[in-house]
């Protein structure tokens, strides 16, 4: 069974019962569901997800001090504790994983402070550049199972929608970043004879050629782990993740380096068609640098436009 259907009928079995007969006076406070780090919050559990951190749980989001007070927190936490150990086969763990407490009680707040720094309704422009892609990734993953009061939803759907001068921005650095890895560095580090450092640039380019996969679609790339999996649940995303995973993993001898340098060409190619037909560029070219800068050109807002293209990347 995947983990986030275990933790929906967990919850519906044993959470939604707690809540309507222990806190009826709060229950139209308390949103329930499960994000998160957890390979099961993307829905990409397997058997080998089972070894570690998997359990039946959920997550139970409260809201601040002045409408549900610490005294009826307590009690959550000690209701939640109370739940059966064991589920569907599967028994919870007496331990909290090394990254921290996944299942159990949280306030709203504390949650999106503790994973972004920041509430979502806070969130300034400063902060869109400094999140990384995986944090937000993970704060819009899984699934609620219930949200009355709708404070949940509206966070999620905060940060589901990156600000476009934002966007920008960071498809502006990767396109930079892609150009100065696969079509300049590559080349030159072979010719200097520096074969190591002829794969880390090819490594530079599939990395940021794998985000800005993600970013084209208004999508998050998730941890590095699970990068490749997502990758191939995006439009064309399967033949991306083909090619990226042969620069990975090919060498750089001969005809292969050939070979290698054209297929980032045809990726940057491609990442340009895409970049045309969403209007975020002008540059009509085939060097990524170029397209870069026209993007940035385009950001709105001039303290964005005028920083770094890197700013964020």
């Amino acid at each position: 069974m995947k983990g986030l259907e275990l933790a929906e009928k967990y919850f519906e079995a044993y959470g939604e019962p707690m809540l309507r007969e222990q806190f009826p006076e709060t229950e139209g406070l308390i949103a329930a569901g499960l994000t998160g780090s957890g390979s099961e919050c993307y829905g990409y559990d397997d058997e080998t997800s089972g070894d570690h951190d998997f359990e039946p749980g959920f997550c139970l989001f409260l809201p601040g001090e002045d409408r549900l007070d610490r005294r009826g927190a307590f009690l959550l936490e000690r209701a939640y504790a109370k739940l059966p150990a064991e589920f569907e086969g599967y028994t919870r763990q007496r331990m909290a994983p090394a990254g921290g407490q996944r299942h159990g009680v949280f306030r709203r707040e504390e949650y999106f402070r503790e994973h972004l720094g920041c509430l979502p309704e806070e969130m300034t422009a400063a902060d869109w550049l400094r999140m990384p892609d995986w944090a937000l990734a993970e704060a819009v993953n899984g699934k609620l199972f219930r949200d009355p009061a709708g404070e949940m939803t509206r966070s999620r759907e905060i940060l589901g929608n990156m600000p476009e001068d934002i966007r920008r921005k960071r498809i502006a650095g990767h396109l930079l970043m892609m150009a100065q890895s696969g079509q300049y560095n590559y080349r030159r580090c072979l010719k200097h004879g520096e074969t190591g450092a002829a794969q880390l640039a090819a490594g530079v380019f599939a990395d940021h050629a794998l985000t800005l996969a993600f970013l084209l679609e208004k999508r998050y790339r998730p941890f590095y782990k699970w990068s490749f999996r997502a990758l191939r649940e995006l439009p064309g995303g399967e033949d991306l993740a083909r090619s990226l995973e042969w620069l990975l993993s090919t060498g750089n001898e001969g005809q292969l380096a050939e070979d290698k340098y054209f297929c980032m060409e045809g990726i940057a190619s491609e990442a340009i068609e895409k970049l045309q037909e969403q209007e975020l560029t002008a540059a009509v070219c085939g060097d990524l640098e170029k397209h870069a800068y026209s993007v940035n050109d385009g950001i709105g807002d001039g303290g964005i436009r005028n920083l770094s293209v890197l700013a964020c990347v």
